[in-house]
């Protein structure tokens, strides 16, 4: 493995152990060179790589670097942190695996990730809906904020989202 720090191919395991249920060998390593600690993540790669195909019909290869970018943008500054924000990416990455062999329009993963937001943040889910529904207006904004103030939520979150004459 190349040091991230120095660039040398020289490195030894220290310590090895699995990490999500299993599925992931997390890899505690040490630069032989410089002697920098760093850490990887050896998983196994899926024999059938998952297509999406786009709105326009395009086909594309799955990539989970883009939908945790996606989620990324959407949550910003919110207090979501990387852990929850990988642990989405891994769920809907096993769902997709799990119910489609080749094949997934990007409306289901698009879908997955609108719905995994919405019960976490309400902001982000707003804020990745915007742009993956493609509002066209601040009424369908609105329209779903208004939706979301009317669903039943947490006593400690008593506030609306949104009141019109604020």
């Amino acid at each position: 493995m190349i040091c991230p720090f120095c660039q040398t191919n020289d490195d030894k395991v220290i310590d090895s152990r699995g990490s999500e249920g299993g599925r992931v060998i997390r890899r505690r390593r040490e630069c032989l060179q410089c002697g920098k600690r760093f850490t990887t993540y050896e998983r196994i790669e899926e024999t059938g790589r998952l297509v999406v195909i786009k709105r326009g019909g395009e086909r594309d290869s799955f990539s989970r670097e883009k939908m945790l970018n996606g989620i990324r943008a959407a949550c910003g500054k919110r207090p979501i942190s990387e852990e929850v924000k990988i642990q989405i990416v891994d769920e809907i990455e096993d769902e997709l695996h799990r119910l489609h062999d080749r094949e997934v329009d990007s409306r289901t993963i698009g879908e997955l990730v609108a719905n995994k937001l919405h019960a976490i943040d309400d902001i982000a889910y707003v804020r990745f809906a915007s742009e993956y529904y493609q509002f066209r207006n601040v009424g369908d904004i609105l329209k779903q904020l208004e939706e979301l103030n009317s669903r039943v939520r947490d006593v400690k979150d008593q506030q609306p989202l949104f009141t019109p004459d604020a």
